[in-house]
């Protein structure tokens, strides 16, 4: 089924082609999923897994609205079946089709009577200390996923993001050594939490983001002194989003610690610590450097998503951290679905699906060559629009061989296997 990631892209298709049959597809690809569907009440857990694995992948890379509705009380038993009796790998999978079973359906009573049926198992994996941390990771994820899409009563809202509060509160708690905050095998489930209580937050009525500012905004900084990257990065986004829901509620709003969490940001924003890999490092100083920039200057540095011939905006960290989230659990399809999900849509305010026919599509295709082209045409003139970059990328470019075939030849007298003849 990996043929269907190639809808995400126009230009994907295969040129000059023979043309397909799509209802003979779509009748294949549907006689597959039931096959699946059936594999998730095998006996054998390795079976049950693999059509997990399988149905998650259909459901990422296509849209499959009429056929999921016809069968989301049996895939509800089956995913609901797999969380309460599998083990580790077997809950993971299933936590994550049960959010692309939410994201297929999208907000309505379908939806909600899945929640209605999901919620309290999900919720229960999650504080079950004796779960694994895989499986509670993976669903703390997936309740606030399916919370965020489906549901309308306000209770069921707080009382999801109180039981996310309860896992990653324990954080705060942790004693403290010299170094700060030490990491422990519980930090990924701490993370997913905060992730999921984040993206709820974004949903909140006003009054309710306000008490969860003054309750958390002074105790998260203590997070930033983590030894595990993610929680360090989780923490300072979700500062970031913190602070811009506290501006637009009150544009005169004050943080008393402001000097102390601007320190704090910058170190992490400008870290050289030589016992972080570098990748990390990297990672850790792009992220920081645009959260200081939120804290201190109220800024953020617009990112531009391409999918099909649309452009979308994201322009501020409550749409970033919206992004990111669905991003993480379609994977590759999200572009996809961005182009005809009418839910994910209406997230983010695209309008309606934009209809192309094959006409349309097929004017929009370039062959490979012309993609190279293209691309090299652009760097080129990026790379003139500032001579400075251009100079230093053909210094790096020099440096960089001169260095590979320094080392080549070093390497080869250096060969212990080579002869050495003997010198008078």
């Amino acid at each position: 089924m990996s043929h269907c990631s190639g809808f995400s892209d126009p230009a994907s298709f295969t040129e000059d082609g023979p043309e397909v049959d799509e209802e003979a597809t779509q009748e294949d690809l549907e006689y597959k999923l039931k096959g699946f569907i059936d594999l998730t009440l095998d006996k054998s857990a390795k079976t049950r897994q693999a059509a997990l694995e399988s149905l998650k992948s259909a459901f990422s890379s296509k849209i499959l609205y009429e056929f999921i509705m016809e069968r989301r009380m049996t895939l509800t038993d089956s995913i609901e079946r797999c969380i309460k009796k599998g083990k580790s790998d077997e809950q993971c999978a299933a936590a994550g089709l049960a959010c692309l079973l939410c994201v297929q359906m999208g907000s309505g009573i379908e939806s909600e009577e899945i929640f209605k049926t999901l919620g309290p198992v999900l919720k229960k994996i999650v504080c079950d200390g004796t779960a694994s941390i895989q499986a509670r990771q993976a669903c703390a994820t997936c309740l606030g996923i399916c919370c965020f899409i489906v549901t309308d009563d306000i209770t069921e809202l707080y009382s999801t993001m109180e039981c996310l509060e309860n896992i990653f509160m324990k954080a705060y708690q942790r004693d403290r050594d010299t170094n700060g905050v030490s990491s422990t095998h519980n930090t990924v489930l701490h993370v997913s939490a905060l992730l999921a209580w984040t993206l709820l937050l974004t949903i909140c009525p006003m009054n309710e983001v306000k008490k969860k500012i003054e309750m958390h905004l002074h105790k998260l900084p203590s997070l930033l002194s983590c030894d595990d990257l993610n929680m360090r990065i989780a923490a300072g986004e979700t500062l970031a989003l913190l602070f811009e829901l506290a501006r637009e509620t009150d544009a005169d709003f004050f943080y008393e610690d402001m000097d102390l969490l601007t320190e704090k940001l910058r170190a992490l924003a400008t870290d050289g610590n030589k016992h972080r890999a570098k990748v990390d490092k990297r990672k850790q100083r792009s992220v920081f450097r645009d959260v200081l920039r939120a804290v201190e200057e109220r800024d953020f540095p617009t990112e531009m998503v391409k999918f099909g011939p649309e452009r979308m905006y994201i322009d501020c960290w409550v749409k970033k951290q919206t992004y990111e989230t669905f991003k993480e659990v379609l994977g590759s399809g999200m572009q996809y679905h961005l182009q005809s999900n009418d839910f994910l849509r209406n997230v983010f305010e695209l309008g309606p699906p934009v209809m192309l026919d094959a006409a349309t599509l097929k004017t929009m295709k370039i062959s490979r060559f012309e993609r190279v082209g293209y691309c090299i045409l652009m760097n080129f003139l990026y790379f003139m629009s500032n001579y400075s970059c251009l100079s230093e990328a053909v210094i790096h470019l020099y440096n960089s061989a001169a260095f590979k075939a320094r080392t080549k030849a070093r390497s080869k007298c250096r060969d212990k296997r080579a002869d050495v003849g003997e010198f008078f």
